[in-house]
This record gives C-alpha cells, structure tokens and sequence, in this order.
C-alpha cells in the first residue's frame, strides 16, 4: 500500500513539474518574456508637445474630400486640431504602402497641402505582407507576397496567418534585406511628410503549427527561433526606431492593454521603450464595462498606467457600434480624454460636432481647447517620466480616481448620471470649475455634476504651465496667446520645472506664499503671464526691486485673480504684498 503512495504521489509530482514546464514554455517566456519583462521596461521615449494636442479621424468614409470637410470645419468651428490620422484602407494592398489615389488622388499635393496648414500626418499599417486583401484596389495580392516569401523577407518561410483584413506573412524583422525592403517601401509615405504610424497589432499571430493543427508561441526567423514576445516588441522598437532616422519627431501610436480582451497580454503589447503614445483598443459607442464602453477604456488606461506606460488613452466617443452616439456619453469621454495620455478624437459615427447637437459642439469644442492650453504642463511631465520620473497618470485611492501630474485630482465619470462619489486625497484642494473655495483633503463625498462640469480638483501650491489663446475655458483669451500662463494657486513653498515645449531647455519656477507672495522664475525665461490666485487685492507688485506700474497689472475681484504680463524673457522675481 505505502510502495503505491509513493508512486501516485512520485507520478502527481511528475505530473506537477510537466504542467509547470508547459506553462512556463508555453505561456510565460513566448507571451510574457523573462525576467519579469525587465527586457520591457526600458527608457520611456521623449514624446513631442505635438503628439500631445488634438488627433481627428474618421472610420466610416476615408476620402480626400472627406478629410478636407473635416478640417475645414473644424477650423470654421474654431476647433483645433494638430494631427489628422488616415486609417486602412489607404493602400492599393496590404501593406505595401503605395496610395490608392482612388481616395487620394494626387497624393503629393494633397498631403503636402495639410503640412502647409500645419497639420502632423498619421497613417495606419501592421507587420503583414498579404495575399488577399478585404478592401483594398488589389484584392489578389499574391505576387506581392510570393516576392516577399521567395526572397526570404517573411517569418517561417511564408507562412500564413488570417486576420480581420486578408490573410498574408509577417515580415521578418531580424532579416537586413528584408528591412531594407519593407523600409524602402515605406519612403513614398515618409516623403509625403509623415509623422506617426499607428501601429495596429497582427503581431500578436506570430505563431507556428504543432502537428499542422495546434498553434504555439515561437516561430522560425532569419535569425533563429523567437517567440511571440520577442517579435513584438521587434515590429514596434523597430518601426519606432526608423521612424526616428526620418524624422526626429517622429511617434508611433501602439497598443498597451487591449480593451476587447483586458486580459490577453496583460504584460502590455508594446514595449515601453518605444511608446510615444498608447490606445487601449476598440471601445464601443456605450457605458458599460461589460459591453466595452468608457468604463472598459477607463480601466484599460489606468491598468495601463500602473503597468509603467506614460500616455495611454482611448477613441473618444468609443470606436465603432454603429453610427449613433449618445451625446451624454461623447461629452463625458471628451472630458475625460483632456485629462488622459493621449486625446483622440475619431472612430466610427459622426464626428463632425456641427452636425451634432449644439451643447456637443459647444462642451467637445471646449474639450479640445482645454487640452491644447494643458500641453505645456503635460509635456513637462512628459520629460520628467522620460528622465525616470513618474508616469503622467497614477492612480490612487477612489473609484478609477487619479493624480495627473502634480497637481489635478482626477475621478472620471463613467456611467450615465450626473452623481459621482469623490475621494480627495490628503490636502488641500479647489475644484477646477469653482476653485475660490478650498476642500479639506482626505474626506469623501458625493454629489452632482452637470454636463458643463466634470470632477477635476487642483492641489494648492499647483503651478501649472499653460498655452493660453481662447476665452472657452474661461482662464483668458486671445491677448495671452504671446505668453506662456502660468496658472498658480500659492501654498506654502512649492517649486516647478518648466521643460519648454520646443525642447529648447528649462525655467525654473518657485512660489512662495505668506504675507507676501514671492514668486521666482530663474534659468530660460520665456514671456509670461502670471495668473495668481489670491482673495486679497494687492497694493503693490514689485519686479526685480522695481514696482511695476499699474497698466503692467491689474486684480480680478470676481475671479481672485492676480493677472501680471511681462514680455521679457529674463530673470524675474515678483513680490506681491498685499499692506
């Protein structure tokens, strides 16, 4: 009896260790990558201020004409926008990065037109080589992939994977000429003045057959067996790293966690080093966390951000579900969106706001200035989580609560309804819409929000560098387009580094309060404008020892704020007093 214990028990054990390697085999080095995704987590990348304004696009139309009407009202909306993303199908085939002038005639003069109103270009494309293509001019595509797989350009010798837009190869990224080739494809895009690739994930199908039945994680290369971790962080280092020898500026836009399926590489898709910017997937026009909706996408970012990722976000409005979108919801993902990584505004249904109801047009409009006045400060936290700092989102106690940066409390709203629990964090804090009273921190309420509204709260001692040249968010106008605002609640001691959005270098910022409010700006000056919150009316602001004449200041009684404009980019020290 104990010899046949000990053999059931020597057999489990057997049995144990073998599950053990199947998993570790066949899950956790291939998908996860050992040790602890430590091969992941490199640098994150300097991302340009201007991957941090506005995207637009569209998924339904997808025509020259169409992207002009798009643009043309927006701007006759004074809506702004910096990137327009041209999404599949843009190609004669998959991928071989040849405009189809049927949508796009006259390529060179089309795009070179947007770059002339200043507009930063993205296109669409994965890692496939196809032979049949679903949408495109050139449905039978196989002479295109015979030449990539006889020539040796493709991962395990051709073989072929079905995806939701044909079927076709990967490309082999350990293969010089096949690099070569597939970069030299890429250069007639290059030329028109791209800017960002939207990176969209086949990856994920590197595989090879077991038995010619059973798919497993690895695959044969030019240069050996990888797996399925490695080659995906190939097709997104690699694409991010040329991209670079094109254009300094360039960005990719890639996935971090993916929304349909939040629990498939939950290690992230793409590695850190080489995201600019992140999507969370395809949302859905709707609420609801199960449908995947806002709540889904509001997951997703900040299961992303605790990952390491520094600006996921997600389609506003949700990517597809039909052509209706319920307004509530729009404004709501909107709001959210300007306080997230990445705001990007485009998807499936109607996208152009004057042709939605007027409170859309109004609050979304709203939206999109909001966040291009916060990309200065977003970009400064850009550089500090490039030079090892913390990431911009980082999640903290409360419901899908949220620091961004230093200084916004962040509790988004994620169902349909106008009440929302708050947990402020310890503190004090003003809330972004009414911030002349202060709130008591580590305290937990509810109430409601209109649609006008959202649960945003800033912590005193916050200094906040902004882009100022509208009056929508009710901060300035126009007039304060020349300065760089910085938006100060002072508190005690608090100091802040400036990274100029032009990477031209720094100016640091020291604010002290008490009987006088003392206020440094040291190193790269730039024009400023000084908006400081304070319920007393000074008397006198001096400036480097010199009282600065009246016309140079002036106090908003109605607002509490102290407003001073200086055009000098030179080092200044303000001194309100207030005798």
């Amino acid at each position: 009896m104990r010899g046949c214990l000990k053999l059931l028990v020597k057999a489990g054990l057997a049995l144990f260790l073998l599950v053990l390697v199947v998993i570790y085999f066949g899950v956790v080095w291939p998908f996860w990558g050992m040790p602890f995704n430590a091969q992941r987590r490199g640098n994150l990348p300097l991302t340009p201020a201007w991957a941090l304004e506005p995207w637009l696009w569209e998924d339904d139309i997808k025509t020259a004409d169409f992207v002009l009407e798009m643009l043309d009202g927006y701007e006759a909306h004074d809506i702004p926008v910096r990137t327009y993303l041209i999404d599949a199908p843009w190609a004669m085939r998959n991928n071989d990065f040849t405009i189809d002038e049927s949508r796009y005639p006259n390529p060179e003069e089309f795009f070179g037109n947007l770059k002339e109103r200043d507009m930063r270009l993205a296109f669409w494309m994965t890692c496939t080589v196809n032979s049949q293509n679903d949408a495109t001019p050139i449905r039978d595509a196989r002479d295109f992939y015979e030449k990539a797989r006889d020539r040796g350009y493709l991962v395990g010798d051709g073989h072929q994977i079905s995806w939701w837009r044909g079927r076709g190869g990967l490309i082999d990224y350990t293969n010089p000429e096949a690099m070569e080739w597939w970069h030299g494809m890429q250069q007639q895009i290059f030329d028109l003045g791209l800017d960002a690739w939207k990176l969209d994930d086949t990856a994920t199908y590197f595989s090879s057959m077991l038995f010619g039945k059973i798919p497993i994680p690895y695959q044969d290369t030019h240069a050996g067996r990888l797996t399925t971790r490695q080659y995906m962080d190939l097709f997104y280092r690699k694409e991010y790293q040329h991209g670079l020898t094109q254009n300094p500026e360039f960005v990719t836009m890639s996935r971090s966690i993916d929304s349909p399926l939040p629990w498939a590489h939950p290690e992230g898709f793409a590695p850190q080093d080489a995201s600019t910017l992140n999507w969370v997937g395809d949302n859905r026009h709707t609420w609801s966390y199960a449908e995947r909706g806002l709540e889904r996408a509001i997951w997703c970012i900040l299961r992303s951000a605790k990952l390491g990722y520094n600006l996921p976000g997600s389609d506003i409005g949700g990517y597809h579900g039909g052509m209706d979108i319920q307004p509530e919801l729009y404004i709501r993902w909107a709001q959210f969106a300007v306080f997230s990584g990445f705001f990007l505004n485009g998807g499936h249904g109607e996208r152009r706001m004057w042709k939605r109801t007027p409170l859309e047009l109004e609050l979304i409009r709203e939206s999109h200035w909001r966040r291009t006045e916060l990309v200065p400060y977003i970009y400064c936290h850009v550089v500090q989580a490039h030079r090892g700092g913390p990431v911009l989102m980082q999640p903290v106690r409360g419901k899908y609560h949220y620091m961004f940066g230093n200084a916004f409390l962040v509790a988004p709203i994620y169902e349909d309804s106008l009440t929302r629990t708050v947990t402020l964090p310890p503190g004090r804090w003003r809330y972004l819409f009414d911030d002349l009273e202060v709130l008591e921190g580590d305290t937990t309420f509810t109430r409601e929000f209109p649609l006008e509204e959202y649960p945003v709260f800033v912590q005193d001692g916050a200094i906040i560098p902004m882009n100022i040249a509208r009056d929508y968010t009710g901060i300035g106008d126009e007039s304060w387009a020349p300065y760089l605002t910085l938006d100060i609640y002072p508190h005690e001691t608090s100091v802040f580094t400036v990274y100029h959005t032009d990477n031209s270098g720094k100016m640091d910022v020291t604010v002290e309060a008490g009987e006088t409010i003392h206020i440094t700006l040291e190193d790269l000056v730039a024009p400023h404008l000084l908006r400081v919150l304070t319920p007393e009316t000074p008397t006198r602001v001096i400036r480097n020892d010199d009282a600065l004449p009246e016309d140079a200041w002036h106090y908003d009684a109605s607002r509490q704020r102290l407003i001073i404009k200086s055009a000098l980019a030179e080092t200044a020290r303000y001194h309100i007093h207030f005798d």
